[in-house]
């Protein structure tokens, strides 16, 4: 039986459109980073570092080649910032914003785009959501960085003020990017604050704010009026909770006797790193200690928290964990001979159960070769196994931590770094869409069922 047609209009790509914005973000601010002004020394930088911070800044993931406090002048830090909450809240989300500013009313495609970059497509009143993600990042970057003002004053003077403000736009746009090397030693991220609980616990909160996701916001301050919390916020919020306990109990067990990360400190100190060390492997990019020296067992548990990352339409990456948690649910769905994957009582749809093995899958491909790459390409710098997968997850999931492999690899490397850290940030089902060919004229097709042996 021939497989029966139905034509269809082609449709816009919102996802062409949104790869299409960072692409443009990121060419701008490497040529703006290339310039003399960029640098402290006033000099050209060359074009794979310009390139490669430009790449880690508007995917907000934190990978540098060069210490961000040092190498760069205070202009190279405001574009490298402008990057980050740009590559936060996305460009096309600023564009919304702007546009419903001056009131200027969007076209049905420029909703689609605006929708599907903040991945809430579901969600009905865009503009509203808009209004909502600019006000969150506002109120949360705002007091982040007052509070941050209360420590970093006291301890740098007034550039405690700008540290500070540049803390809390990179925590809460989970970017990773820190200035404290200026003050401090060249990329000791906030190792000095590793004794001082309220950095840590402000910084953490900025992280789970940013990673919790727009949409979750969203629901949480309509609460009052609708009185319920969406499936997928309640999925959120419990996951959260149950990674980043997993994470902090992991940490704690494994690296407890390390004397070159956290055995040497205080039983109080142990725990507030185990815990921001969990936090900001959740796609943040921060660190309190010396990552390359962690036992392998350690980074292997980093690996898969990185891989799960966090919450669809946030500031973070990874595969998200709305995917990581259909696909749980998808298989003791199974075990248990049910038909559909059920959380909660509710029905997921087969569209986004598939979506789901498909981001999962396309992730898994992505970070392999980018780890191979690493390991092969790289092999007087003795680079490991298992730091070559650490990195590549970290670019991937946007997470930023490093086992020193990044400022190690060749330039090649690092320009797969850079794709790696792209295609993690747009989301590899929306990379893939837009480079792929869309089949003329054909649509809705309905094929012959064939059966296959599985298992």
């Amino acid at each position: 039986m021939p497989a029966t047609k139905t034509k269809a209009k082609s449709s816009p790509k919102p996802a062409a459109m949104i790869v299409l914005s960072f692409v443009i973000v990121i060419a701008i601010g490497s040529i703006l980073l290339m310039f003399p002004i960029s640098s402290a020394a006033g000099q050209f930088t060359d074009p794979v570092s310009a390139i490669f911070t430009a790449t880690s800044a508007t995917c907000v993931t934190g990978l540098v080649v060069v210490d961000t406090g040092t190498y760069w002048s205070i202009f190279g830090q405001i574009v490298i910032l402008l990057m980050i909450q740009i590559g936060g809240l996305g460009f096309v989300t600023l564009v919304s914003f702007f546009n419903f500013l001056i009131r200027k009313k969007l076209e049905l495609r420029s909703i689609q785009v605006a929708s599907e970059s903040m991945n809430t497509s579901g969600f009905s009143d865009v503009k509203l959501l808009v209004r909502y993600v600019i006000k969150i990042s506002a109120i949360c970057e705002s007091i982040g960085a007052v509070l941050l003002m209360t420590y970093f004053v006291p301890e740098y003077g007034v550039k405690g003020i700008y540290i500070s403000v540049f803390i809390a736009i990179s925590a809460f746009c989970n970017a990773g990017f820190d200035i404290i090397g200026a003050v401090e030693t060249p990329f000791c991220s906030l190792s000095p604050f590793a004794d001082n609980p309220a950095v840590m616990i402000i910084v953490s909160l900025l992280i789970i704010a940013g990673g919790l996701g727009f949409f979750v916001w969203t629901d949480i301050i309509m609460y009052r009026k609708n009185k319920r919390l969406s499936l997928q916020s309640k999925i959120v919020l419990i996951f959260t909770l149950i990674l980043i306990v997993t994470g902090t109990l992991l940490t704690i067990i494994t690296e407890w006797n390390n004397p070159k990360t956290i055995g040497n400190a205080s039983f109080g100190s142990k725990v507030t790193e185990s815990f921001f060390y969990s936090v900001s492997l959740r796609t943040a990019g921060f660190n309190t200690f010396d990552l390359e020296s962690m036992n392998s067992i350690s980074k292997l548990f980093s690996i898969l928290l990185m891989f799960i990352g966090v919450a669809p339409g946030s500031t973070g990456g990874g595969i998200k964990i709305t995917t990581f948690a259909i696909i749980i649910m998808t298989v003791l769905s199974v075990i248990q001979n049910k038909g559909d994957t059920i959380i909660m009582g509710r029905k997921i749809d087969k569209e986004s159960v598939y979506k789901s093995l498909t981001i999962i899958v396309l992730a898994a491909l992505v970070v392999s070769f980018t780890a191979c790459v690493l390991f092969y390409a790289n092999t007087d710098d003795n680079i490991q196994g298992i730091d070559a997968a650490y990195e590549a997850v970290s670019a991937f999931s946007t997470s930023g931590l490093s086992v020193g492999v990044s400022s190690l690899c060749n330039a090649i490397s690092r320009i797969l770094l850079c794709l790696t850290m792209f295609i993690g940030r747009v989301g590899p089902v929306s990379f893939a869409i837009s480079i792929s060919v869309n089949r003329a004229g054909m649509k809705n097709e309905v094929y012959p069922e064939g059966k296959m042996m599985v298992g």
